[in-house]
């Protein structure tokens, strides 16, 4: 079996898996197309942060639509199309104007794999991405409940500043507050990790 045909067939499993009620199978959905998602949009939206919000919203905005999803295009075509509608969404709500072209599917992977290659991504860069990850999991969990659901809510479910406050029934002020103390401590956990590794860039260069 081909590469792309093994790809299709573990989305179309993990897509299944989904639709029967596991979020954990999204989960990895989100990790195999995060990078060529948050390229994808780059291509719309120059501002990482606002390039990582979109992204964040394009996978909510997938989540809740995977439903209706039949599998009459591949998963990673019916991902393009939610995210570049995100992408000039978010364009129009801040008054620009989306460009009129939409950027095809076989531009945006060859945009990513250049991204991929200037980004240095061997598999020393791999582990480090698998370390970081682990260690912001482990710093999230070891948060406080009040700064874990905060900082959960935000990053995690997508939720406005708003919502939070409504949920957690406290001042808007507060859930600021919270979700900055609970970054600060999980940017703590991640430093020695990113100083490790400008060492090791500066020694390879």
């Amino acid at each position: 079996m081909a590469e792309d045909d093994v790809s299709q067939a573990l989305d179309q499993d993990l897509v299944a898996r989904v639709q029967r009620g596991d979020s954990a199978a999204f989960d990895l959905l989100v990790r195999k197309y995060q990078h060529r998602t948050a390229a994808l949009i780059s291509r719309y939206i120059h501002d990482w942060s606002e390039v990582q919000d979109v992204a964040q919203d394009t996978f909510i905005r997938a989540y809740k639509a995977i439903g209706g999803f039949r599998g009459d295009a591949q998963f990673s075509t019916w991902l393009h199309r939610i995210a570049v509608n995100t992408a000039k969404n978010h364009l129009v709500a801040g008054n620009r104007r989306p460009p009129t072209d939409d950027i095809e599917i076989e531009d945006a992977e060859q945009f990513e794999s250049g991204l991929r290659l200037r980004d240095n991504d061997t598999p020393e860069r791999e582990l480090m991405r698998q370390q970081l990850e682990q260690t912001v999991l482990r710093a999230v969990e070891e948060l406080p409940q009040e700064l874990r659901e905060a900082i959960t809510f935000r990053e995690v479910e997508g939720m406005s500043y708003e919502e939070i406050a409504e949920r957690m029934d406290c001042p808007i002020g507060t859930v600021r507050s919270r979700i900055f103390r609970a970054r600060e401590a999980i940017d703590e956990r991640m430093k020695p990790l990113l100083e490790n590794d400008n060492v090791r860039n500066r020694a390879h260069a």
